[in-house]
């Protein structure tokens, strides 16, 4: 087929002669405005679709289909991924009590000590609601959404061992599996060391996450909470 043609007949290619390809001098598109509205369009689609398969390509798709399946690969354990910022990060699922829309953070006197925000209705339960960003190190002013994703704001609610807690979130991805053998150890950047609080990274296709420490994390937001 060539290269940017939309079917390789040896009919009367009208649409890239006189249709929306060509000059557009054909007086059926003011009727049909587009020549995939047109009957001769859409035959000229029907024996492109009929037309006989060369065995060249029938054979190239046996030998792909007769290749074996992959084994799946075991996962052991399970994490609620999220956005921070540029940065995804996830916790062990089990921490995950509650995902929750954005709701007014009430400021609490004397406590502005970056990574307290204050108090946030959930449900009709005051939680603390505590910024990740300062305790990882996350700057986020001026990041801007992933190209193409349709990014919300959320609260995700931990059910610590003591108490909740909300923390604000630029975006949810949601519950990814692993296999806890394939989790790596954090990277270090230029002149960035990776957080403690980091137990290693999972990956889930194109997303990469760090995966938080259930212990460090619990005594990191209650540092945050006396």
């Amino acid at each position: 087929m060539r290269k940017g043609a939309i079917f390789d007949l040896a009919g009367d290619d009208c649409w890239r002669r006189i249709g929306v390809a060509g000059d557009r001098s054909c007086a059926e598109l003011e009727r049909q405005v587009h020549c995939r509205n047109c009957g001769v369009y859409a035959a000229a689609a029907q024996r492109n679709l009929q037309r006989p398969v060369e065995q060249d390509y029938r054979d190239a798709w046996a030998r792909e289909l007769a290749l074996p399946e992959p084994a799946p690969t075991p996962t052991d354990a399970a994490a609620m991924v999220f956005r921070i910022g540029a940065e995804w990060l996830a916790v062990p699922v089990a921490l995950a009590s509650t995902v929750a829309p954005p709701a007014p953070v009430h400021r609490l006197p004397h406590r502005a000590n970056g990574a307290l925000l204050g108090v946030v209705n959930v449900d009709g339960r005051v939680l603390p609601a505590v910024s990740l960003a300062p305790l990882l190190g996350i700057d986020t002013a001026g990041v801007p959404a992933p190209s193409g994703r349709h990014a919300f704001e959320r609260l995700l609610v931990l059910a610590l061992s003591s108490h909740g807690v909300a923390l604000p979130v630029a975006e949810m991805h949601g519950i990814l599996r692993h296999a806890s053998k394939a989790m790596r150890a954090p990277a270090a950047t230029l002149g960035h060391q990776p957080s403690p609080l980091l137990a290693g990274v999972i990956a889930d296709g194109a997303i990469e996450a760090g995966l938080l420490d259930a212990a460090l994390l619990e005594q990191a937001i209650a540092g945050v909470l006396r």
